[in-house]
């Protein structure tokens, strides 16, 4: 029986993380097999692309090798993780995935959403979400919080006028998508949290 594919998909500082916690306890305490990844990483070698495209020093990176390098660690993870993962009939939550690069490369980096989709394309095959959770926060509200955390790295030290890109894009992309569900983010954890569960009960439940 073919898996479930989920994704966290958001601006920075939105709470993908916490809430990608939340779900992968609530789903195990039901007895459901789930495999947790994100990007840019998940693999050796996607780990390794991540160190270099977050490096707050590698600030002349050109925003072509940008979006190479995440679609690269991408393809990575669809070989090593997610597709096998799915084919073995798991649950697979992940941090961000290709919306992420159309979003922050196409829209934000002006790169062009189709060329994102055509560099991607090979690697992620036939291997799409089956459900997006995308958790909206205002881009002021995120990098606040980010500030609060740790040391921001380089995508994260971008102008505000970039994350604000990055928050609109998201909107536009991920508009009237029938897998995809937003989520306000500015609410307290425990109420997205139940949010998230109620919406994905109708897809474990048989």
């Amino acid at each position: 029986m073919r898996g479930l594919f989920i994704v966290l998909e958001g601006p920075d500082g939105s709470g993908k993380t916490t809430q990608i916690t939340c779900l992968q306890q609530y789903l195990e305490s039901r007895g459901r097999d789930c495999l947790v990844t994100r990007e840019p990483g998940g693999t050796r070698i996607g780990e390794a692309i991540r160190k270099i495209i977050l490096d707050p020093d590698y600030r002349e990176m050109a925003d072509v090798t940008e979006m190479l390098l995440y679609a690269a660690s991408r393809a990575q993870l669809v070989h090593d993780v997610i597709g096998p993962a799915i084919e073995e009939g798991k649950i697979v939550i992940s941090d961000r995935f290709v919306d992420s690069s159309i979003v922050y490369q196409g829209i934000a980096r002006g790169l062009g959403t189709e060329t994102v989709d055509l560099i991607n394309a090979p690697g992620i095959g036939t291997y799409k979400p089956d459900l997006i959770f995308f958790i909206d926060i205002p881009e002021e509200e995120g990098i606040a919080r980010k500030m609060q955390q740790k040391k921001l790295d380089r995508l994260e030290q971008q102008s505000i006028d970039f994350h604000r890109m990055v928050s609109l894009g998201y909107r536009r992309v991920l508009e009237n998508r029938p897998e995809v569900i937003r989520i306000d983010g500015c609410r307290p954890v425990e109420e997205i949290q139940n949010e998230i569960i109620e919406h994905i009960l109708g897809y474990i439940i048989s």
